[in-house]
Formats: structure tokens, C-alpha cells, sequence
């Protein structure tokens, strides 16, 4: 991974813009939309944006920067950037970012359009309502891991809070009431042919999403087993676990 993305609170925050031109423009209106002050190069701040075209122009003005120990993004210019800004597509309070490293900014928009098309305009109410109803949710599953059992379900496709189905806030009241309170019990095989993740199918990349524990065979390598969630829990062994925890339990297998 090249790069850490992050989101950054920038309201009332300044930030330096230097250049002129659409490019500038273009940053000057992206910060003020999250926020942020625009300021000149003289005024402090932890974070700059450099639009110049001019190559040595651009590339003293980032050094002075860097100098100042601030944080720099030089448009179209990857190598002297500190951080890149990615393509968004905004569905408030859910954002969703696409960088490519600076690599292809083209690339990085096409990718924001396709995925544009596939989010509903309801996802920001969905997210705010399961904010509100926070209370709520953690009355009615008290324990963590059953809380989260059950928005894994509910959110999963087909679920009653598929977030590409178009539910909304209502949904959300309707899905606490009608829930069933036992946290589901699931256990799934996926079996290897090839070390390149691109290989699994949809449904073997969605189990890893979602697993709360994974068994793998010792050499099954990491690269497959960084699909998984953060916080899943893994056992390297060499034979199937015997397991009836809550949720869902993968075992990882080569191929014969």
C-alpha cells in the first residue's frame, strides 16, 4: 500500500493554495467545500497545495514549504507530493475516495463515475439514520459481537439494509424492530488454486470481508489473507477447525 488514506476535518482550518489558473481554482474550491481556509504562502498552516505549471517555479516553492515542515500536494507532480487528493463521490456523511498514488488522475475519475452510478442517492440517509438510532441498536444487541453479527446481516446484499438496494432512514426503525436477536452461525470453505487474490470470486471475497474468524492452512499466503477484516481473528492450522462460535468461520485450504 503506497499511501495511508485518510479524512481530514478541515472546517475552519487553513490551508495554503499557491498558483493561478483552473487548476488552482479548482483546489481553492474543493477546500472551501470541506471547510477549510484558503491562505497564502506566508501564513501558517499545516498542509499546502502547489498548482503551478512551471516546473522550477513549482519545485522551489514546494521546498520551501517542506522547509517549514509542511505537508505538500503538488498537482501533477508525484514525486514532491506529501499527499494526494482523491477523486469523491459525495453521498454526505458517506464519501468515498479513489486515489491511484498520483499515478493517473483520468484513471481516478472514471473510477468515480462508475462507482457514482452504483450508490443510491439514499446511502446518506441510511448512514445518518444508523448514527441516530445508535441508542437503539446497542438496546437491543447489548454485546459487541452481537451488535455486530447483526449489522453485518442486515447489511450484507440482500439484507434489509443492502446499502446499493436504496434503503433509507425508515428502514433502518423497521430493521430494529423485525430483527431477530440470536446472532447468526455460519461456516465456510474456500478452497485455493492460486496465491493472486484477484482469483477469488465474489462471493469468496465477500466471506473474507465479513469473517469473524479464519483457519488457514500455514501457507496460505498473506497476500489472500490481508482480504480479510482487521480485526478477524486467524489460526494457522492444518486440519478443518471444529467450531459452533457465533457468526462466520472460514477455513482456508489449497486445492488438492
Amino acid at each position: 500500500m503506497h499511501s495511508l488514506p485518510v479524512f481530514l476535518k478541515l472546517n475552519d482550518r487553513p490551508v495554503i493554495v499557491i498558483g493561478k489558473g483552473e487548476a488552482a481554482e479548482s483546489k481553492r474550491r474543493l477546500l472551501e467545500r470541506a471547510g477549510a481556509r484558503v491562505v497564502g504562502e506566508d501564513d501558517a498552516s499545516q498542509l499546502a497545495i502547489v498548482a503551478i505549471e512551471e516546473a522550477e517555479e513549482a519545485g522551489r516553492a514546494v521546498a520551501r514549504l517542506k522547509a517549514r515542515g509542511i505537508l505538500v500536494n503538488a498537482t501533477d507532480r508525484p514525486s514532491l507530493c506529501d499527499f494526494t487528493l482523491p477523486a469523491i463521490v459525495d453521498r454526505e456523511p458517506v464519501l468515498v475516495a479513489i486515489g491511484t498514488g498520483g499515478a493517473s488522475a483520468g484513471l481516478a475519475k472514471a473510477l468515480r463515475i462508475a462507482i457514482e452510478a452504483m450508490l443510491p442517492a439514499t446511502l446518506g440517509g441510511l448512514a445518518k439514520a444508523l448514527f441516530d438510532m445508535r441508542g437503539k441498536i446497542r438496546a437491543r444487541w447489548p454485546g459487541a459481537g452481537d451488535r455486530r453479527h447483526a449489522l453485518d446481516v442486515a447489511l450484507a446484499q440482500g439484507g434489509p439494509l443492502d446499502p446499493l438496494s436504496g434503503a433509507d432512514g425508515d428502514a433502518v426503525a423497521r430493521w430494529i424492530v423485525q430483527a431477530g436477536n440470536a446472532p447468526p452461525r455460519a461456516f465456510e470453505t474456500i478452497t485455493l488454486s492460486s496465491a493472486d487474490p484477484d482469483d477469488l470470486t465474489l462471493r469468496e471475497a465477500r466471506w473474507l470481508g465479513r469473517a469473524d474468524r479464519i483457519f488457514h492452512q500455514p501457507d496460505i499466503p498473506a497476500t489472500i489473507l490481508q482480504r480479510a477484516r482487521a480485526d478477524a481473528a486467524r489460526h494457522a492450522s492444518a486440519t478443518p477447525p471444529e467450531t459452533d462460535e457465533p457468526g462466520l468461520t472460514l477455513w482456508l485450504r489449497w486445492s488438492a
